[in-house]
């Protein structure tokens, strides 16, 4: 145990002379946590609307005003012809099209049948798709106001049913408050991954491990020695990542803390493992950046971050089995929105314990005291 003690010491002596692994301890969490949240966003608050009105009467005036009246457009109101407005589309000057067509006012008070045609920017398919959502609501707002005045309804007729909803965990559908988890979940791996692996692999280059070789240090006492100070950092920034999620978008703390670092230690011992493994069959720096970098991306974009697990193919939600960030960002998400206890997550600890025993073991065995 004494041994493991003295090499904890030289590991964090070590670190905080490294210029770039102390700073990067601070520095990494506030740039995540301060401009990840704020980019990493599917809201769509501003679009360029283009309106073509063919018909100029008073109803596509009234249409026209109310996408005018909305926050989320910006209205370019021009007469073109099919190939002009294509041509606009194109050059990606507008986000999207609406077509008036002429005697739109006449197919409403003739057949109630009116048609209105929306030509979308899809190359961006989610945006294009959110876009679609936000002109269908306008366009059914306006429907329901012609409906009060063409057809005579009153308003309490129209309302006779009333729908409200009621949002669990985030009741106002604040995304960063969703995305604050995630980018935490990122935070601590890209935190034990890296460094961890580009801890040994320095004394590699340095020519300091053939001192701790040709020493009588065991094997476990080496990785352990080299995987408890990165188990602190991370620990530390994580509480650093939810102070800053705390104060910045007053992320709610619904469960409990001691529960979100249990798991945490567990990931955590996982993630060193893997990191360490690498280290152990890398010769360089470049070699363990060019491998992390690799892994990393896929367990970032199949862990559920951005899109769904449950909307990937088969074969990828099977392959997501193995993909410890999956595991990572829904236990924070569900600990700290919805508050589950141990008991919820207790299939995710589980399965971070064995894959943490599998890796560390995988970098005990790995690693040889020799040249």
């Amino acid at each position: 145990m004494r041994t493991i003690i003295y090499i904890i010491q030289k590991e964090f002596l070590q670190i905080f002379r490294d210029k770039f692994m102390g700073k990067a301890i601070f520095a990494i969490p506030i740039i995540q946590m301060v401009i990840l949240v704020y980019a990493a966003t599917f809201e769509i608050k501003h679009i360029d609307l283009l309106v073509v009105d063919r018909d100029g009467s008073s109803a596509s005036t009234e249409l026209i005003n109310k996408f005018r009246g909305s926050t989320f457009f910006t209205v370019h109101k021009k007469q073109l012809t099919e190939n002009e407005i294509k041509a606009v589309l194109d050059e990606g000057t507008v986000d999207l099209a609406m077509v008036i067509p002429q005697k739109f006012e006449a197919s409403i008070h003739r057949d109630q049948n009116a048609k209105v045609q929306f030509l979308i920017d899809a190359v961006n398919g989610t945006a294009g798709e959110l876009a679609l959502a936000y002109c269908r609501a306008t366009v059914m707002s306006y429907s329901k106001e012609l409906l009060i005045e063409e057809l005579g309804f009153t308003q309490g007729v129209v309302q006779a049913i009333k729908i409200s909803s009621r949002y669990w965990f985030n009741p106002n559908m604040n995304y960063k408050i969703f995305m604050a988890p995630g980018i935490l979940a990122i935070l601590i791996t890209v935190i034990a991954w890296f460094m961890t692996g580009m801890n040994l692999v320095k004394e590699k280059e340095s020519g300091t491990i053939e001192q701790l070789n040709v020493s009588p240090i065991q094997k476990y006492q080496f990785i352990l020695g080299k995987l408890i100070p990165f188990l602190i950092i991370g620990l530390f920034d994580l509480s650093f990542g939810l102070v800053l999620a705390k104060l910045l978008y007053n992320v709610p703390f619904v469960g409990s803390l001691s529960t979100l670092f249990l798991f945490t230690l567990i990931y955590l011992f996982a993630i060193l493992g893997i990191g360490l493994f690498i280290s152990t069959i890398s010769n360089t720096q470049q070699q363990v950046l060019f491998v992390s970098f690799f892994f990393v991306m896929i367990f970032v974009l199949m862990s559920g971050l951005f899109t769904p697990v449950e909307n990937m193919p088969r074969w990828g939600q099977v392959i997501n089995w193995f993909n410890p960030l999956a595991y990572c960002s829904r236990v924070i998400r569900m600990v700290l929105l919805k508050g589950s206890n141990i008991h919820d997550i207790r299939f995710e600890m589980l399965i971070m314990f064995i894959y943490g025993i599998v890796t560390n073991t995988l970098a005990v065995w790995r690693y040889r005291k020799t040249s």
